[in-house]
């Protein structure tokens, strides 16, 4: 597999990744503000965000139909149809592309929740490779704490109460999170992440963040020049 870099692309993917209430989605956005301040052409796309399937996923959520093979499918889905709209036509058109999570998610999860590891990864071989991946290690403990800070229980799939691991959320998102902590831990090396260390405050991972992609992308490549 090869980067958009790689492959020639003119723009360049940064993804961000880690377990929930790791903060990646805080980072990726104040690094999305900051791009902006610069005047560059940037653009941030979420996980599990196109319109055409994401209706289908929230039904299938709040009935708990889903099994493992529907909800890795129902994500690739997802995926291949922003890959295709969106990402593909910034990326030639010269833009800086954000994801909140990119393949590593579905590698993840779709294989702690029994999916076969070969089978999820061929799912998404025609992705290519992000230019930078920042994978957000936090400690189990401060990532649930952040998240109940936020409200006041876990949500019923961030917990994996789907794999009945625990009647308890709490103990459920431990063991399930813990896992997929596991997973990421085990990609880190293979996929070269950029590890942040997620404990610490805000502003001390962004300030680690944006010193990586300021070393690592040529900004006056990516001045906005125009808008579509």
């Amino acid at each position: 597999m090869k980067t958009f870099a790689e492959l020639g692309f003119p723009g360049r993917l940064i993804a961000v990744e880690g377990i929930d209430g790791s903060g990646k989605s805080t980072q990726v956005h104040l690094l999305q503000c900051w791009l902006e301040q610069l005047q560059l052409k940037v653009f941030l796309s979420e996980w599990n965000s196109s319109e055409l399937v994401k209706s289908a996923t929230s039904r299938g959520k709040k009935t708990h139909l889903l099994t493992p093979t529907t909800f890795s499918l129902i994500h690739a889905t997802d995926f291949a149809d922003r890959y295709e709209r969106q990402l593909l036509p910034l990326l030639r058109a010269g833009y800086l592309v954000l994801c909140d999570r990119y393949i590593f998610t579905a590698f993840a999860r779709d294989v702690v929740r029994g999916c076969p590891p070969d089978w999820v990864r061929g799912l998404y071989g025609f992705a290519a490779l992000p230019d930078l991946v920042f994978f957000f290690k936090a400690h189990l403990e401060v990532s649930l704490q952040r998240i109940l800070q936020g409200r006041e229980e876990l949500k019923y799939f961030e917990a994996g109460m789907d794999l009945r691991l625990s009647s308890d959320p709490v103990e459920s998102y431990r063991i399930f999170q813990g896992r997929l902590l596991e997973q990421y831990l085990a990609m880190s090396a293979e996929f070269k992440f950029y590890e942040v260390d997620a404990n610490q405050p805000v502003e001390a991972s962004q300030r680690v963040v944006r010193q990586i992609v300021a070393d690592r992308i040529p900004f006056k490549q990516f001045a906005a020049t125009a808008r579509p």
